[in-house]
C-alpha cells in the first residue's frame, strides 16, 4: 500500500497448495471434508502484503523459513493495481488457511472525493451532503456488498474480516472527511448485515486519524469499523501509531510499519510491506502465543498442547509416549513426515526421523535423542536476536529447543520472561557461550546443531 501521505498500492500477507507435498495436504482434501477457518484469526505477529497474491511456491518457501503469518490478499475492487490476480482462487485461499496462515482479505474500491492521485478521479466517493451524505453511504453498502459476493467466491466464510483500502487523502476538506466517514460506515453496517467483520487500511494520518477523531466525539453516529488497519511507516514492529488513541482498537489492530522492499526466505524474494498485528481482541496487547501458526500446519492432532512439552527426551519405536505425536508434527512442518498423525511410531516416522538426523549430521540409528529434538525444535527460527523486552514468535521454538537440551522444565509461554533468560544463561554456560542471556547468532548456532 501507500506512503504516509500516499498509501502504498499493494496489498497481500501468508501460504499453501505446493506444501500439500511438503505436509501431505491436497487442496481437494482441505476444500471437500473441512470448511474453511474465519480469518483473520486471533493472533499477535508478523505479517506482509504484496500486489499480487504470490504463487502456492513462494507461499511454501516464505511458510516454512519466514517469521510472517498472515498475508493480505487484494481479493476485489474496481481500483486494485493487480486485477489479474492469476494465482488468487478458491483452492490457493483453503490451502493457505489449511496449512495456518491468516488471510487478510483487502478491497480497494471507490477513493475519497478529495484525491489528488490521477488513477482515483474515475471512481471517487460522492461529497454532496444530501440527506446525511446518503450518495456517499450508498456507494459504502455497494462497495460492501461487492467486496462480500468476491469473499464468498472464492470461499472466504462469515465472520471474516474483509479490510477497505482507503487511500491517503487531505483530512483537512470537511466534504471530503465527512464524505469518507459516513461511505465507511455504511461499508460497516452492510458488512455486519452479511455476518462478516468489518476493517479498514489507511494512512495513519487521514483515513484512521479521522476514524479515531470521530469515535471519541460525543454523539457520533458514524458506525466504526471492527479493525483498523495502520499505514505509519515509522519501523517500529508493534501495534502502536500516534495518530491514534490507545484505547481506539486496542486488541484489534494491525500496523504497517514498513513501506516496500525486497525480502528473502526459502530462496524466494518478494518485494513486500511489513506489518505487525495484534488481533489478540483484549484491552491491551498480549504476548506472542506459545506457538506460532506454523504448529498447527499439517495436521488436526498437531496443536499447542501437543507440541509444546517442559521435557523432550530420547525415545525409540518400541516406546509408547505421547512424544511420537509430538515428534511426528514437527517432522511434518519439516517436511519429513507426510502421513497422518497418529502418535504411533511407524515407518513413515523412521524414514522422517532418518532424514532429519541426515540433514543435520547426526548419527543415524532408528531412535530419537535430545540432542536431535534440540536442533529440531530450533529449526523452525528466524535467527532473529531475543532479549528481554523483545516480542517474537521464535521465543516459544527456544523454549522448546532449551527444554530438549537442558532440563529446566520451562513452560512455552512465548514470552521472554525471567525463567526464559535464566535458562538462556544455563544453556550458554553449558556449551561454552558468554552467558549474556541474550540468544544471537552462537546460541541459535549452537542449537540448531543439537549441542547439549
Amino acid at each position: 500500500m501507500p506512503s504516509l501521505p500516499r498509501l502504498r498500492r499493494t496489498l497481500a500477507v501468508l501460504t499453501i497448495a505446493g506444501l500439500a507435498a511438503t505436509v501431505g495436504l491436497t487442496a481437494s482434501t482441505s476444500t471437500a471434508t473441512t470448511p474453511n477457518a474465519v480469518t483473520p484469526a486471533n493472533m499477535v505477529g508478523y505479517g506482509f502484503d504484496q500486489c499480487e497474491a504470490p504463487s502456492q511456491a513462494a507461499m511454501t518457501a516464505w511458510l516454512t523459513s519466514s517469521p510472517f503469518r498472515a498475508v493480505g490478499i487484494y481479493m476485489s475492487g474496481a481500483l486494485r493495481f493487480c486485477q489479474a490476480q492469476t494465482n488468487l482462487t478458491p483452492t490457493w485461499v483453503s490451502t493457505q488457511l489449511a496449512t495456518g496462515w491468516q488471510l487478510l482479505p483487502i478491497h480497494l474500491g471507490a477513493q475519497a472525493s478529495c484525491t489528488t492521485r490521477d488513477r482515483y478521479q474515475k471512481d471517487k466517493i460522492s461529497a454532496d451532503a444530501t440527506n446525511g451524505y446518503e450518495a456517499a453511504r450508498d456507494q459504502g453498502r455497494a462497495e460492501a456488498k461487492q467486496a462480500v459476493a468476491a469473499a464468498q467466491g472464492l470461499g472466504i466464510v462469515t465472520g471474516s474480516t474483509i479490510y477497505y483500502d482507503l487511500e491517503a487523502f487531505n483530512a483537512k476538506i470537511d466534504s471530503c472527511r465527512w464524505s469518507s466517514l459516513w461511505f465507511l460506515s455504511a461499508w460497516t453496517r452492510q458488512l455486519h448485515k452479511n455476518s462478516y467483520v468489518s476493517g479498514v487500511y489507511s494512512s495513519a494520518a487521514s483515513g484512521i486519524k479521522v476514524l479515531d477523531d470521530a469515535r471519541v466525539t460525543p454523539g457520533n453516529k458514524v458506525t466504526m469499523p471492527d479493525q483498523v488497519w495502520i499505514a505509519d511507516w515509522n519501523g517500529l514492529a508493534d501495534a502502536g501509531s500516534t495518530f491514534v488513541r490507545p484505547d481506539g482498537w486496542a486488541g484489534h489492530r494491525i500496523h504497517q510499519y514498513q513501506g516496500g522492499h525486497n525480502e528473502t526466505w526459502g530462496g524466494v524474494t518478494i518485494n513486500i510491506d511489513r506489518s505487525y498485528l495484534d488481533l489478540s481482541g483484549t484491552a491491551a496487547p498480549t504476548p506472542p502465543p506459545a506457538t506460532t501458526p506454523s504448529d498447527k500446519v499439517s495436521d488436526p492432532l498437531c496443536t499447542p498442547t501437543t507440541i509444546n512439552r517442559t521435557a523432550y527426551r530420547d525415545t525409540a519405536p518400541q516406546q509408547r509416549t505421547q512424544l511420537h505425536r509430538a515428534l511426528q508434527c514437527v517432522l511434518k512442518q519439516q517436511g519429513l513426515y507426510t502421513r497422518s498423525v497418529t502418535g504411533t511410531w511407524n515407518g513413515a516416522t523412521t524414514r522422517a526421523v532418518k532424514a532429519w538426523q541426515a540433514k543435520v549430521h547426526h548419527s543415524v540409528h532408528k531412535g530419537f535423542s535430545r540432542s536431535d529434538w534440540t536442533s529440531l525444535l530450533a529449526a523452525g527460527s528466524t535467527r532473529t536476536i531475543l532479549q528481554a523486552g523483545v516480542s517474537s514468535p521464535d521465543i516459544a521454538l527456544l523454549q522448546r529447543a532449551l527444554n530438549a537440551a537442558i532440563s529446566l522444565r520451562l513452560k512455552v509461554t512465548g514470552a521472554y520472561d525471567k525463567a526464559t533468560q535464566a535458562a538462556v544463561g544455563a544453556y550458554q554456560k553449558r556449551v561454552g557461550i558468554k552467558p549474556t542471556r541474550v540468544v544471537a547468532t552462537k546460541t541459535w548456532a549452537a542449537l540448531l546443531k543439537g549441542r547439549r
